[in-house]
């Protein structure tokens, strides 16, 4: 039994818009072709990868832990060389930043201020501290003054893009009630964007200590100095050592860094094995749970739930 509703043909795709997918397929296809190409790939170099990559990664164990005194030095040096770099960073593109947002300053100003950060970014920290080395010699300082700057372009251009999505309704409320345009930013936009800068610092912290690691390659300091020392003399045992130390050290500071930055921009603590071990040991007075109507948490509020 048919019905008796017409029978309506499927519309066809605009030729338009099937162009433009094949279009967008090709240079997308062509140039990852073209890429690979130019690698000089071949399937013997394939099929030998694997097998390459796992002798030398067995070569790495079992790991040998005698200089562990000399790799804790040296992974706490790298530390410093990120800690320092990353508030040489924050200190310096904290102004830049509002200078770059176009919500608070004028395009004369903020275009040739964007047009310095991303000059700054296009040199990576390692092509920094070359350029450094004939001025200030290999070490930690080098390394430092690499990662300072190089982070001064990075977290300029994020702090910058955080300040123009802030709301403008506070502003505007501080400047209709008389205030100076200081004022506006001290009170308008900076306690909106604060919580997420804070939160691409101790990320650009996170990133800066990897990068540490990697300018001891080039003897400025660090852990990296040590594991290119163990490598270039075929210490792949001692050279194992390091890389679990370096691997493991990282991987402690991104769950603290990662607890915090949830803290900061969620406001409520983690609920992770950091966290619950912080609150065992200083407790979390801050936090009180209300057990009446539905289980409301009051996270950020130091004052007892209201009376039901």
């Amino acid at each position: 039994m048919t019905s008796g509703a017409p029978v309506v043909d499927r519309p066809q795709e605009p030729r338009l818009g099937r162009i433009l997918k094949w279009v967008v397929t090709i240079l997308i296809v062509g140039p990852f072709i073209w890429g690979v190409l130019g690698l000089d790939i071949s399937m013997d170099r394939l099929s030998s990868t694997p097998g390459d990559i796992w002798h030398r990664v067995s070569s790495l164990f079992p790991p040998d832990f005698d200089e562990f005194g000399k790799m804790v030095d040296k992974m706490f040096e790298s530390i410093y060389v990120a800690w320092v770099g990353t508030i040489i960073g924050a200190t310096l593109s904290f102004p830049l930043a509002f200078a770059a947002a176009v919500n608070v300053s004028p395009r004369w100003v903020s275009t040739p201020v964007r047009g310095f950060l991303s000059a700054v970014r296009a040199f990576p920290e390692l092509v920094l501290a070359i350029i450094f080395i004939p001025a200030f010699g290999l070490g930690p300082f080098t390394a430092t003054l690499a990662i300072g700057i190089h982070s001064i372009g990075t977290l300029g251009k994020l702090s910058s893009e955080v300040i123009e999505g802030t709301d403008a309704g506070p502003v505007e409320a501080i400047r209709a009630s008389g205030g100076s345009r200081l004022q506006e930013m001290r009170f308008g936009i900076v306690p909106q964007a604060m919580p997420n800068i804070l939160a691409y610092w101790l990320y650009r912290f996170e990133i800066n200590i990897r990068a540490s690691a990697v300018l001891g390659v080039i003897g400025a300091g660090g852990i990296g100095d040590l594991l290119i020392g163990r490598l270039r003399f075929r210490e792949w045992e001692k050279a194992g050592a390091v890389l679990i130390l370096t691997i493991v050290t990282v991987m402690i500071i991104d769950l603290i860094s990662s607890a915090v930055r949830r803290r900061i921009i969620a406001g409520v603590p983690s609920e992770g094995p950091i966290a619950r071990l912080s609150k065992s040991i200083i407790g979390s007075p801050a936090y009180h749970e209300d057990h009446t109507e539905g289980g409301e948490i009051y996270a950020t509020d130091l004052r007892p739930p209201p009376v039901s």
